[in-house]
């Protein structure tokens, strides 16, 4: 068996395309251009097509009749550039491929049409090149989508590189905001905002890393990882509790990008505090726990969480509601109690609990949300 399908070409082959390949080219090129128009929509047509396009037809003239490998470095450096150039436009392997298909029908024509100038082509003639120009299609295929795949994980890697970087950035903390909007938007990310940080063992990082792609970043510590996961319907309890169980999981509380090493902290104490298990731990339901514990972080998440309902106020109005809600609870709802405290008249009273109930709603009948109210109440809360 010959070594290579272009060994049986006939020799008189190369001298019978050389005439023509000129104009083959251009004609190769035009039709490239015409079916795959994101080749001729850019600036470099004939970088991108005309120039692959003759490389191409000369280096097939060049094989006729040989056991030469199809393409030699230099020559398939030109293909693995094409392919890497594609990754670069953030095309995929479609558009090369189709292009190479109808190159290699019309190099086929321009063959055997340049045979049959010369002299009468027979059948076997015919289905040797046909298996020839197949074979070396093939391998001009290979070199392209090499580049392309070079590419792609240059591509990763420099991506990843800048996750990384995000992440450190955010869980050091003490950067400058310009800074870390720069390293945010380098991934894709708008302004980073609020985050939700979930701790997990080392040994989970890169399916987790898969599961939240853009939306999350994963930085791998010496005993554990860290999962930064933006607000919003990927952060929702029921994902994260669905994507999660079976990991070790810690959720930690959501936090503003410039806070989240004091959040990553308070999971960290939420972890020590509950333990782990199949089902992922979630740092709010134990907030009142970490308080009494004196976890850093812990009172002033909790005190954010349970006054939100008033952030929307003015300071003097805001300062005015608190008061009357922890006299109110520290009196057990003793209107008389609570109006001889703050020198106020009952019905004033009466007035500012309404606009507490419109607030809170039937969370001031909660008793474990009213002993979080105390808790965060006897404290500074203005």
């Amino acid at each position: 068996m010959d070594a290579t399908p272009w060994h049986r070409l006939p020799a008189d082959l190369a001298a019978a395309m050389r005439p023509r390949l000129p104009s083959a080219a251009r004609t190769i090129a035009d039709a490239v251009a015409a079916t795959t128009p994101a080749f001729a929509a850019g600036a470099h047509v004939d970088r991108d097509v005309r120039a692959p396009v003759q490389v191409a037809l000369e280096r097939f003239a060049d094989l006729a009749g040989t056991d030469e490998p199809a393409l030699p470095p230099r020559i398939r450096e030109v293909f693995v550039a094409l392919g890497a150039g594609e990754a670069r436009e953030n095309r995929g392997p479609e558009l090369l491929l189709g292009a190479l298909r109808t190159a290699s029908r019309l190099m086929l024509r321009l063959a055997s049409e340049a045979l049959a100038g010369l002299r009468p082509v027979s059948v076997d003639e015919l289905i040797d090149l046909s298996d020839a120009v197949s074979a070396y299609v093939d391998e001009l295929a290979a070199a392209c989508t090499d580049g392309l795949a070079r590419q792609l994980r240059e591509q990763a890697g420099e991506g990843e590189r800048r996750r990384r970087q995000v992440a450190d950035l955010l869980l050091r903390g003490g950067g400058q905001a310009a800074t870390v909007r720069e390293a945010a938007a380098a991934i894709g990310w708008p302004e980073p905002d609020t985050l939700v940080p979930v701790l997990f063992p080392l040994e989970h990082a890169r399916d987790v890393r898969f599961r939240f792609g853009g939306d999350g970043l994963v930085a791998e510590r010496a005993a554990d990882a860290v999962l930064l996961i933006r607000t919003g319907p990927r952060a929702d309890r029921a994902v994260l509790t669905e994507a999660l169980t079976g990991r070790d999981a810690v959720v930690g509380p959501a936090a503003a990008w410039a806070a989240l090493p004091e959040a990553v902290v308070l999971t960290e104490r939420a972890a020590a505090l509950t333990g782990t298990g199949p089902s992922p731990v979630f740092a709010d339901d134990h907030l009142t726990a970490l308080v009494l514990r004196g976890a850093p972080g812990a009172l002033s998440t909790l005190r954010a969480r349970r006054l939100a309902p008033l952030d929307g106020l003015s300071p003097a109005r805001r300062a005015q509601l608190l008061r009357t809600l922890e006299s109110w609870l520290r009196h057990w709802g003793s209107r008389t109690a609570v109006a001889a405290e703050l020198f106020v008249h009952p019905q004033t009273v009466s007035y500012r609990l309404g606009r507490l109930r419109d607030a809170f709603g039937d969370d001031l009948d909660d008793p474990v949300i009213r002993f979080e109210l105390q808790l965060v109440l006897a404290s500074a809360w203005t």
